[in-house]
């Protein structure tokens, strides 16, 4: 499970990226690098929501549990 969220993570990145990289990049007249760039970035949100309700799921379900951080003693 941990695993299928680390790569669900993965792609939200490479989709913001690819959004990044298409706004950077300069637009020709006959393909405007908008609808690719809304494309990528709708993406981005897509698995964002889905990586939440894959958590959601996981932490009820008891498959990932919160783990915090450690208090040293």
């Amino acid at each position: 499970m941990k695993t299928v969220m680390v790569l669900i993570l993965l792609a939200v990145l490479v989709a913001l990226a690819g959004a990044g990289v298409l706004m950077l990049r300069k637009s020709r007249e006959s393909d405007p690098q908008g609808k690719q760039m809304a494309r990528a970035l709708a993406l981005r949100v897509g698995l964002s929501v889905a990586l939440f309700l894959l958590i959601m799921l996981g932490w009820a379900m008891g498959w990932v549990r919160p783990g915090g951080l450690p208090v040293g003693g």
